[in-house]
């Protein structure tokens, strides 16, 4: 069962797109993605929220995101955070296994 962190990173006068463009540039990105057990890793940007970045964060299983947490890249992040001055709401999701239906495919355009 998979684990997807959704972290709205919300800062003052671009804060929070100038830190996703920085972890990004940095290679701090790349290297979360080459993680073992590492599904997603993307940043979204609100179109009705300037202020504000939604890290997609997934995770193969709890292992996976705890050999993460306890990663040198986590204290990279923190600094950047600080840096950035950033605050975060995060919500936490474990996948559905259950199979799409019929009805549930009628409104999805491949």
């Amino acid at each position: 069962m998979a684990i997807t962190v959704n972290i709205y990173y919300t800062g003052n006068r671009g804060a929070a797109r100038k830190f996703a463009e920085e972890m990004t540039v940095s290679g701090v990105v790349d290297a979360i993605r080459a993680e073992a057990g590492n599904l997603r890793y993307a940043y979204f940007f609100p179109m009705e929220d300037p202020e504000t970045v939604l890290l997609i964060d997934s995770w193969r299983d709890q292992q996976a995101l705890d050999t993460h947490h306890a990663s040198p890249m986590m204290a990279q992040i923190a600094r950047l955070r600080e840096k950035y001055d950033l605050h975060m709401q995060v919500e936490r999701y474990l996948s559905d296994e259950t199979p799409t239906t019929s009805q549930d495919e009628a409104f999805i355009r491949r």
